[in-house]
């Protein structure tokens, strides 16, 4: 795990590790009951150190998916509730889990256009792009329309996780989404550093999202490159 362009807004280092262990939980690349290397062999292939290390660990075993056993280890615990930042991102490498993360392309406030769906209670909105990764793979770019009537959204405060951001500086959830998967045309704004060039078929997520309102709060599309990433969903 290679440290990217500092973000005064990213999530703490700590909290990134965390992530990308819940994720290879929930994917399966940890196993129930694994024992996980020494925490300094650990630390040095995270590009870390103990100490971050140990509270990423901290946050597993507060969420009982991890058990510290003095003089023994620490071993995988599955079955607990490992609620997460990106519980709702739903692209994961071929082998499972990455650690979700993000280039912001572009920020705009606009007036919805036709060719939206209809989704919120304003006629505006605030028009988010992004080229995204799992760990340093580039696997997608997104449009992500936040509804006007939900709040602005300044360039200079977005971290990786947009959920994040809204609850942090909107102050709302995203409590549950609806997605539409299927195969689309690459846009004809993809930045020339994604793996697909413009007008490519390749796989498409539609996503509506809903907060604790009855209206959608959000709608975002996503190009993705099947070759570099799945999309799982699990069922509990």
């Amino acid at each position: 795990m290679t440290d990217r362009p500092s973000n005064p807004n990213a999530l703490p280092k700590y909290v990134q590790i965390s992530e990308l262990l819940i994720r290879d939980i929930a994917s399966g690349r940890l196993m129930d009951g694994e024992r996980l290397p020494p925490e300094r062999e650990m630390a040095e292939g995270l590009n870390t150190s103990v100490g971050t290390l140990r509270k990423s660990l901290a946050i597993l075993e507060q969420k009982g998916m991890l058990d510290r056993l003095q003089g023994s280890g620490n071993y995988i615990r599955h079955g607990a509730d490992g609620a997460s930042v990106y519980g709702m991102f739903r692209l994961e490498l071929p082998e499972g889990g990455g650690l979700p993360r993000a280039d912001l392309l572009e920020v705009a406030a606009l007036a919805k256009p036709d060719s939206l769906p209809d989704f919120g209670t304003a006629n505006h909105g605030t028009r988010i792009r992004r080229l995204r990764y799992l760990n340093e793979t580039i696997i997608a770019i997104e449009e992500i329309w936040l509804d006007g009537d939900a709040g602005t959204v300044p360039a200079n405060a977005l971290s990786d996780s947009l959920y994040h951001f809204y609850q942090k500086h909107l102050g709302f959830w995203i409590t549950s989404a609806e997605d539409r998967v299927g195969v689309a045309h690459v846009p004809d704004w993809t930045p020339d550093s994604f793996t697909k060039p413009a007008g490519a078929l390749t796989g498409y997520i539609e996503r509506f999202s809903w907060s604790d309102q009855p209206k959608t709060v959000e709608f975002s599309r996503t190009w993705f490159d099947a070759t570099r990433a799945v999309y799982v969903q699990r069922l509990k």
